[in-house]
């Protein structure tokens, strides 16, 4: 029983890992479809500029990277930035017919 508790901290700490390093991939995917669209798209449907979106979404992905302590908080914020911007933001470039994608 006492070997149990590392292999739980190792499984625990690599499971945060893949998660955060996921969250942060989804995010740089966002922000790549994000830099391909037109700056007036943006100010069309209602939201924040372009530039905004991609600091939104590159910041935490970028901090999500890098093995500290706190890359789980910068992947979980990540991912909800990568989730607007997919969900709400890309569907309504769908919907003004700028990008087919």
């Amino acid at each position: 029983m006492v070997e149990a508790a590392p292999f739980a901290l190792q499984v625990y700490a690599w499971t945060m890992f893949l998660i955060s390093g996921l969250s942060g991939l989804l995010a740089i995917g966002a922000a790549l479809h994000c830099a391909v669209q037109k700056n007036e798209v943006f100010g069309a449907i209602g939201t924040i500029s372009k530039g905004t979106w991609l600091a939104v979404l590159l910041i935490p992905a970028v901090l999500a990277m890098f093995p500290t302590g706190l890359a789980f908080i910068f992947g979980l914020i990540a991912l909800c930035a990568a989730l607007v911007y997919l969900l709400d933001i890309r569907k309504g470039i769908k919907e003004i017919g700028q990008n087919p994608y």
